[in-house]
């Protein structure tokens, strides 16, 4: 059966002599992995659409579980993030939790593509920074893959302003100063009001006003650091594609 779908390509992986594997985010299917054979052959017709970060349109062929591309057209080239070695390790890291957190068939994966095509655009554009776009991916993918954090107020008491609000990464939720004798054992980061009111924003502002908040770079680092800490103790793993990333810095 052939499908017609729109995706982003996140990995490729060469298989034997000439051909590939692509992991695709596909507005449709999720994600999927999908096959070609003899790659320098279908390269011809297909120029760049089978390259990483590459919005296209792909004829598959679906076999059961199993798909193998037929064709693809390119829809979207972001050459300004090929360009700058910053930004592509940005995107294979935003390609690896999206491999990790996006969801397979059955869920509806149209806001994952959303998301992650709105940041790759900003990043090829300029109009908003890695620092920006690192934690606002991360932040707001948790949220939508099912681990949304509770940042309305204090898990205890309630309290939802003031200086003295704690973020615990392992529950995803808030203690106030005053309760903070709930966090027996467990890692508590105190933020600052601008910080507390940027990670609300990601979490619950509509797509369209996803992107319309500011903070200064070093607060943009500390949410960053922030982000990263939920992620590993939510997932309790580590990413490879970090780790290169932060080489960068």
């Amino acid at each position: 059966m052939l499908i017609s779908t729109d995706g982003i390509v996140l990995k490729t992986k060469p298989v034997g002599n000439d051909d590939h594997v692509y992991t695709l985010l596909t507005r449709e299917k999720g994600v999927i992995t999908a096959f070609a054979r003899n790659r320098q052959k279908i390269s011809r017709g297909m120029g760049s659409a089978l390259e990483l970060f590459t919005y296209s349109n792909f004829v598959l062929f679906q076999s059961k579980d199993r798909y193998s591309i037929n064709t693809a057209s390119s829809n979207k080239i972001f050459f300004g993030i090929r360009s700058d070695i910053e930004k592509v390790s940005l995107a294979s890291y935003l390609s690896e939790l999206l491999i990790e957190l996006a969801p397979e068939e059955g869920e509806d994966p149209n806001d994952y593509a959303r998301l992650f095509l709105n940041c790759l655009s900003m990043l090829e554009t300029g109009k908003r920074s890695v620092l920006f776009i690192k934690p606002l991916f991360e932040l707001r993918l948790m949220a939508m893959a099912g681990y949304m954090p509770d940042l309305l107020g204090c898990s205890v008491c309630g309290k939802s302003e003031g200086k003295s609000l704690s973020f615990l990464p392992s529950s995803g939720s808030l203690l106030c100063q005053d309760c903070m004798a709930q966090a027996t054992g467990q890692l508590a980061i105190q933020l600052s009001p601008g910080e507390l009111a940027a990670m609300r924003h990601i979490i619950y502002a509509p797509m369209e006003k996803l992107f319309s908040f500011a903070l200064p770079d070093e607060a943009l680092k500390r949410l960053s650091s922030i982000a990263e800490t939920y992620i590993y103790h939510q997932l309790d793993k580590t990413f490879t594609t970090l780790e290169f990333y932060h080489t960068l810095l």
